[in-house]
């Protein structure tokens, strides 16, 4: 279980920089446990990078990252990372070996660079691939599956490990409906379980519903963190799921307030 004195997730005046600048300016965010929130921004705010450096992918220049209490840059070796489930945009690129779904999902076992074998495992992963409808598609190679399948297999790699934490990178971008809504109510589903919820969206879509808390990201800031527009009062219309576009439109002299008067 959780340990209800840590966040999940804490940064402190975390900023991330490159040889051409700085990507994310000293970024504050807590996010509790159960919350289900979403990462929103146009393109090149910075969300990915966020959660990339959250998890320790991409280097923090300065400040820091917190996962349940353990800063990822100092103690990195005291992280849980077996309670947490992160979800890239996509699978990577092939090693030549045409892994099965049920292969990929087993892999979310990994522990100490050791993948725990035997039938325990293959049922983990053959239910996590159910709780995503893929099961029957168990034994056939990833390469072969559409855009959205490939989305519900790391998805089910995710849910294998039975995280306290999950973070999904763009989990719709570029996938059909019927995987968007496969989505939604997996994601539910483990909210109803009391599973904390970080997913990075250009919009909240299919997964407006569930989602009770948005922060918004410009050109490296956050410029609003409350309810989503579709949780405000007289904003329930699906055209107020693009907040992105509130925030990236605002003039400079908008405050947080203002764009939450202006929803």
């Amino acid at each position: 279980m959780p340990d209800a004195s840590q966040p999940p997730i804490r940064t402190q005046k975390l900023s991330v920089s490159v040889e051409t600048g700085t990507i994310l300016h000293g970024i504050d965010l807590t996010v509790t446990d159960g919350e289900a929130v979403a990462l929103l921004g146009a393109n090149g705010s910075g969300k990915s990078t966020l959660i990339k450096a959250m998890v320790g992918i991409v280097p923090i220049t300065s400040g820091s990252a917190e996962i349940f209490g353990a800063d990822i840059t100092a103690a990195r070796r005291s992280v849980p990372w077996s309670r947490i489930g992160y979800v890239p945009q996509r699978l990577g690129p092939s090693s030549g070996v045409p892994a099965t779904a049920v292969e990929v999902v087993a892999s979310g076992l990994l522990h100490n660079r050791r993948l725990r074998t035997g039938r325990a495992t293959r049922k983990k992963a053959l239910e996590a691939l159910d709780q995503v409808g893929l099961a029957d598609r168990a034994h056939d190679s990833v390469q072969v599956f559409s855009g959205g399948q490939q989305q519900r297999v790391l998805i089910a790699r995710a849910l294998v490990r039975d995280p306290d934490l999950i973070i999904l990178d763009e989990p719709l971008a570029g996938i059909d409906r019927a995987s968007k809504e496969a989505l939604a109510r997996t994601l539910a589903r483990m909210r109803g379980n009391g599973t904390t919820v970080l997913v990075v969206l250009h919009e909240l879509g299919e997964l407006a519903g569930m989602l009770e808390r948005a922060v918004v990201l410009r050109h490296g800031r956050v410029i609003f963190d409350g309810l989503p527009p579709s949780a405000a009062p007289g904003h329930d219309h699906p055209d107020h799921d693009h907040v992105h576009a509130h925030a990236d439109t605002a003039p400079p002299g908008h405050t947080v307030p203002d764009l939450r008067s202006e929803w």
